[in-house]
């Protein structure tokens, strides 16, 4: 009787210590939370920030997709956090801040080494995309390929075309944005704005490509 209540004891022991959360996992809530000196303490530890939680999740994309912004400024105040750290979906934290159009992140990453240009999708793509907030014009000083391509041959301008609010377009066309390219799909920057029911867009796109010929 005596050895079976033990036994019992020692099996709840087992499963409270399991149940308790794992140092990265107390990281990334500390991100979502925007708890800059917890993430402090975990990171003074020795914890490598770029660790996945058990859920997958990374502290600094979990912080960026948050909003959280003194979670990001406290995460890349570590010298072991990679600012070209890749997540499941193969972005990096300068395209996630560029799509929420986070400029204050996109100035931090950049000034740690995240890198403005990369094959495939790109951050100005992902700036493009998004509410802007300034980050478009940031990547472009910073060196942004402004006709870069994406893996389906899309362009920054075809997706300021389609998603991106009005003042992009006519920032990437005065940095030698091309309106005559076409993606895979021969679709121009003019086919995307049509897509999106911006007629007055497409019609000026077509003009500019017209002239470029």
């Amino acid at each position: 009787m005596l050895r079976r209540h033990c036994l019992a004891g020692g099996l709840l022991a087992l499963g409270a210590a399991g149940a308790q959360a794992a140092p990265i996992d107390d990281l990334v809530l500390a991100a979502e939370f925007n708890d800059p000196r917890s993430i402090a303490r975990l990171l003074a530890t020795g914890l490598d920030p770029n660790l996945p939680d058990g859920r997958g999740r990374t502290a600094i994309f979990t912080a960026l997709r948050e909003g959280a912004s003194a979670a990001v400024e406290a995460l890349l105040a570590s010298p072991q956090l990679d600012p070209n750290l890749l997540n499941a979906s193969g972005e990096t934290p300068l395209m996630l801040a560029a799509i929420r159009g986070n400029l204050a992140a996109a100035r931090a990453l950049v000034k740690r080494g995240a890198a403005v240009n990369r094959p495939g999708w790109s951050p100005l793509h992902y700036a493009a995309s998004g509410p802007d907030g300034g980050v478009t014009a940031f990547l472009l000083a910073q060196g942004a390929e402004v006709n870069a391509r994406s893996p389906n041959g899309s362009t920054p301008l075809m997706m300021s075309a389609r998603y991106g609010s009005s003042e992009i377009t006519p920032q990437l066309l005065k940095a030698g944005a091309d309106a005559r390219l076409k993606n895979e799909l021969g679709l121009t920057a003019a086919d995307f704005a049509r897509q999106s029911g911006r007629d007055r867009d497409a019609a000026e796109l077509d003009r500019l490509a017209g002239q470029a010929r």
